[in-house]
């Protein structure tokens, strides 16, 4: 009885994917992304662990670098790298440090960047509309954006903290802020059932008077990160014994030595 022909292409193919290293990655993120970096984790080889930080350490920078720090701090010598879902983040990220672990961080200023695709695309969209506000689920999930919902919440709120003429005064104020803005984006990436808060931002814009935009989201840079394909023109690798370095230029950030510091 003769033996079966060996398929010699299909046999190569699957000895290759055998040897191509599965990683095993930490990811550590704003919890804004947590939906999008989740779902594309699961189509990805890699394996996964993952600590979600608050939805707000931007406004206080300090804190997000603290918060940042304790968490690589706290990862596991055994993993291949640690992949950072933030951008520069109003400087938040600046000084951290990598361990014994490399640092893996899209270039951009915020995590605008990956809803985008890129930072050039960010850019071009800013510059052409310069008073944008923008909506993705997981921002509007993680606080009350600028609309009708936002203004009633904050409103009794002051009303039962300082009195309703107190109140009036601050919802003025808050108003006035919001004057700086004329357009409401939302970016569609695919993910799930988006209608919902695609209909939230209309409905937001619609009330504070402002034009609504819907633009096609770019998953690229999170299927890079995640996959372990970073181009060092879109990713900065921070080796051990590195921090991340603000550039203010393109390049948005860059690694330095730490004795450096």
């Amino acid at each position: 009885m003769g033996s079966a022909a060996i398929d010699t292409p299909k046999a190569c193919r699957i000895i290759g994917e055998l040897l191509v290293k599965i990683l095993n990655l930490k990811i550590i993120a704003c919890n804004v992304m947590w939906r999008e970096l989740c779902y594309y984790a699961s189509l990805s080889p890699n394996k996964f662990a993952f600590t979600f930080l608050p939805y707000g350490l931007h406004n206080t920078p300090k804190d997000l670098h603290t918060e940042v720090q304790k968490a690589i701090d706290a990862t596991s010598d055994s993993v291949d790298a640690i992949l950072l879902g933030y951008g520069l983040c109003s400087k938040g990220i600046e000084n951290i440090t990598a361990g014994k672990t490399r640092l893996v961080i899209t270039k951009g200023h915020d995590c605008i960047t990956c809803f985008l695709g890129s930072k050039e695309r960010y850019r071009e969209y800013f510059d052409a509309h310069p008073g944008t506000y923008w909506y993705t689920p997981g921002w509007i999930e993680n606080h009350v954006s600028p609309g009708k919902e936002r203004y009633e919440t904050l409103l009794a709120q002051y009303k039962e903290k300082f009195g309703d003429d107190d109140a009036e005064y601050l919802m003025e104020m808050e108003q006035g802020w919001f004057k700086q803005y004329t357009t409401a984006a939302y970016i569609d990436l695919g993910v799930g059932n988006d209608e919902p808060y695609k209909e939230y931002t209309r409905e937001c814009a619609k009330w504070l008077g402002w034009q609504y935009d819907e633009l096609k989201g770019d998953s690229s840079l999170f299927k890079r990160l995640v996959n372990g394909e970073w181009d060092t023109g879109e990713f900065l690798i921070v080796e051990p014994g590195h921090h991340i370095e603000a550039t203010n230029d393109d390049e948005v950030v860059r690694s330095v030595a730490s004795e450096s510091k």
